[in-house]
């Protein structure tokens, strides 16, 4: 066998390996259509929230989440509102005060990112509150906005037994381009199709950023918010499962959040979730492993098949094909074959996002804020969007990557969205 057919050999072994890595998600797809007949709850307790916003320079959008928060069908003296201005050069901090929210303003300019701000935030609360005072904690990002049944909804699935909970992601801006739609697809299909099935079916779901509870018991366990890694949303996830948690999901509490329109901004985003979920393989890649056979096998299962294979074969598939014509170019061969190899290698990915994106958008119409058109054009860009994180996950392995803040400008109330 040529060197030339042994790689193409490593190629198919490869793209193989990926699909069996994520076929199994096709199995969420009945869990996630049947339809389960709700359940009525009924004397279910009224908890104490506290909700913790990390803000920085977020002065356009604000304003409009506190009003949501302010707006909920909760008993307000209930519900006890955050924020830090985590290094803000903004009125961030004032709008925040006036909206009626209690506000720390934090400048640090060596330990930066989301996670030291929302440390910080709770060592405050604390501080002034107590453990026992709060139940639970809710997180928000500050360009989110809340449906007014949120907080409800959230506090009914609380009474499920869950210490940790997440939620329902959609997107405000969801038509405003590619890149919008792209993210805005992904969350509705994390929700929809992976959180929403896990659960039911008694594995961990996974916290996306925003828009989760954890109790005082976790904060407790954890003494505060110790995730520092790049994406500490995963971190927190894969600290939770390996602890023994099962991550809780409530599909009926939703929120809205701003996506990316800027390719410049998308690009530094995703790279700093690739490098920080490799900081979190590297930490806790060898624990899920052994985890796999313990109580919670089943969750570090889905968490080990759902990270690490999208960042090691994305590498390994492009090292393959990079070789295989530099080869073919060195022994004076033509790349035309490798290119027809390299399209039928792009199609089969492809068909199979697109699959996802039509069942995605078909089966959460109603829930995606956009044109009729809109709603069927972005499903042919969402593979695109997709395949975008090759190259990202490349450079997020050789270059440099660092927290940096995405603008957030789309200034709309929860009414307006409606």
């Amino acid at each position: 066998m040529s060197a030339l057919h042994f790689l193409r050999w490593v190629s198919a072994v490869i793209g193989a390996l990926f699909f069996l890595c994520y076929a199994y998600q096709a199995l969420y797809i009945p869990v996630a259509l049947w339809r389960k007949k709700s359940r009525k709850r009924e004397n279910v307790p009224l908890r104490r929230y506290a909700v913790l916003i990390s803000a920085r320079n977020e002065e356009p959008v604000i304003t409009q989440l506190l009003e949501s928060i302010r707006d909920q069908d909760y008993p307000a003296e209930l519900v006890t509102t955050f924020v830090v201005a985590d290094n803000c050069t903004d009125a961030t901090a004032q709008r925040a005060r006036e909206a009626g929210a209690e506000v720390y303003e934090r400048f640090d300019r060596r330990l930066v990112g989301k996670g030291y701000a929302l440390h910080y935030l709770l060592g405050q609360i604390r501080r002034r509150y107590g453990d026992e005072y709060f139940d639970a904690y809710l997180v928000f990002d500050a360009d989110n906005l809340l449906r007014p049944d949120y907080i409800r909804r959230m506090n009914e699935a609380f009474r499920d037994g869950y210490q940790i909970i997440t939620s329902y992601r959609n997107a405000k801006n969801y038509g405003d381009n590619w890149l919008s739609a792209g993210y805005g697809l992904w969350f509705l299909r994390d929700a929809a199709f992976l959180n929403v099935p896990r659960a039911r079916l008694g594995v961990s779901a996974v916290v996306a950023g925003t828009g989760f509870l954890f109790s005082r018991e976790i904060m407790r366990k954890n003494n505060g918010w110790p995730f520092h890694s790049l994406s500490e949303d995963t971190e927190f996830t894969v600290h939770s499962i390996l602890a023994g948690e099962k991550i809780g999901c409530c599909g009926e509490a939703e929120l809205f959040d701003e996506q990316p329109t800027s390719f410049v901004q998308s690009w530094h985003q995703r790279l700093r979730w690739v490098r920080g979920n490799i900081q979190v393989l590297c930490r806790y890649g060898a624990p899920l492993a052994v985890g796999v056979f313990r109580k919670n096998g089943l969750s570090c299962l889905d968490v080990l098949l759902s990270v690490p294979p999208a960042i090691v074969l994305t590498v390994s598939s492009t090292a393959v094909g990079l070789a295989a014509g530099a080869m073919e170019l060195l022994g004076g061969g033509s790349l035309l074959p490798l290119l027809g190899m390299g399209l039928s290698s792009f199609a089969v990915p492809y068909l199979m996002l697109f699959l996802a994106g039509v069942i995605t958008t078909a089966t959460q119409w109603s829930r995606i804020h956009t044109t009729a058109v809109k709603k069927v054009l972005y499903t042919f860009t969402f593979p695109l969007f997709i395949l975008s994180y090759v190259p990202i996950t490349i450079a997020a392995l050789f270059g440099k990557v660092e927290w940096r803040p995405i603008e957030h400008k789309v200034s709309v109330s929860i009414q307006e969205l409606k």
